[in-house]
């Protein structure tokens, strides 16, 4: 529709017109009468302290933490410090990177393990024949050398899909790589030939695959190089974990994965961290330090057998981490008693109280133990 060419009127008097004659003249306000409104807004203001402070009393009231008021951060406009969103670690400037899941074998054989101490999180699941193989997940540090990587199980695509990165392994049945392509990771394998991995010549095959993680992640296609999301809940600055302030004091977990792995955690109150045993011998990388996190999460799981079989004729486990079942979650020299959940292979694990309330760890590393309901066993000191 065309536009009118008129001009428009304006609204109210235009420059120089008087009223009209008898119309009531309009008050002037004075600066005296001026100063006089001034104690309502400050009255207003005083009004509005004292609503917020009433509100933030009754909050308290019902045993919950002032931070979590829904309001409170569109009231003060404060920034928020970035963290690393695997580890909840601050960070001036979270880099803009995926995350890198990697195979990690925990054989005899594969011992001492290259990396795992800059990983942000940790998975620890049984494999054929009872030992145990690793996730770990860099994201916050890439080391320069991982390893050793071995091959894919049916579990790994759940334990990575969360994460919409990049998933690593030296190759493994074509059912479950299509599985994790299907989670929605990119899959980056050693028996394909890409950049990254090679083999160290001071150890037998299969044990000695090794990766530079830099040289992976730099593989990332478009799909797969945004960063990913918090895993974990944490507790706003200067608060406590859940374990730390609904817990009890623990000193140590021994864990019963299967007849062959039981790994054990003491708690370093100087380190302030959890440090890794296999049975009664510490658990050392390649360079003599001792494995440790800052927190370790268990769930309780249930594995059950495919048709799948290893070389010496053992049936392939797949532990089943969708649905909902025990957990046991520590930090700071404290445990506590937990539910995990996870509906769908794509969700991350989500922990929560007694009461439905999410369960916060304490920035840092986390390792998380897949301990088996059937045969499995935790215990705490």
């Amino acid at each position: 529709m065309p536009r009118s060419t008129a001009p428009r009127r304006r609204s109210g008097p235009s420059n120089g017109s008087r009223p009209k004659k008898g119309a009531p003249a309009k008050k002037r306000t004075s600066a005296k009468g001026r100063r006089k409104q001034r104690p309502r807004r400050g009255r207003r203001a005083a009004l509005l302290v004292l609503l917020v402070a009433a509100v933030g009393l009754g909050w308290q009231a019902t045993g919950r933490d002032l931070t979590d008021l829904p309001f409170l951060d569109s009231i003060a406009g404060a920034p928020t410090t970035p963290t690393w969103p695997l580890t909840g670690v601050p960070a001036e400037a979270a880099a803009d990177r995926p995350a890198l899941a990697v195979k990690i074998e925990n054989s005899v054989d594969a011992r001492p393990q290259t990396g795992l101490n800059a990983a942000d999180v940790v998975w620890e699941q049984v494999v054929e024949g009872g030992i145990t193989r690793f996730v770990a997940v860099y994201h916050s540090t890439l080391p320069p050398e991982i390893g050793p990587v071995r091959s894919i199980r049916p579990m790994d695509p759940a334990i990575a899909a969360p994460l919409h990165g990049l998933l690593a392994f030296s190759g493994g049945v074509p059912t479950y790589v299509d599985a994790a392509g299907s989670a929605g990771l990119q899959v980056l394998t050693q028996d394909s030939g890409i950049d990254g991995f090679y083999r160290w010549t001071t150890r037998r095959a299969p044990h000695n695959v090794y990766a530079a993680p830099e040289a992976l992640v730099a593989q990332a296609d478009d799909a797969h190089r945004a960063a990913p999301t918090a895993q974990f809940a944490y507790p706003s600055a200067g608060q406590q974990p859940t374990a730390v302030t609904a817990g009890q004091p623990t000193g140590t977990l021994a864990l019963t994965m299967s007849g062959v792995g039981r790994p054990h955690w003491s708690w370093d109150a100087e380190s302030g961290r959890w440090l890794r045993a296999e049975g009664s011998a510490p658990a050392v990388e390649a360079d003599g330090s001792q494995i440790g996190a800052t927190n370790v999460v268990v769930l309780r799981v249930d594995v059950v057998s495919t048709d799948a079989r290893d070389p010496a004729g053992n049936p392939v486990p797949e532990t089943i981490l969708t649905g909902s079942g025990e957990a046991l979650v520590a930090s700071g020299g404290h445990a506590v008693a937990a539910t995990w959940s996870k509906p769908r292979i794509g969700d991350p694990v989500t922990l929560t109280d007694t009461d439905g309330d999410q369960v916060t760890l304490a920035p840092g590393n986390t390792w998380v133990e897949l301990v088996p309901n059937r045969t499995g066993a935790v215990a705490t000191g």
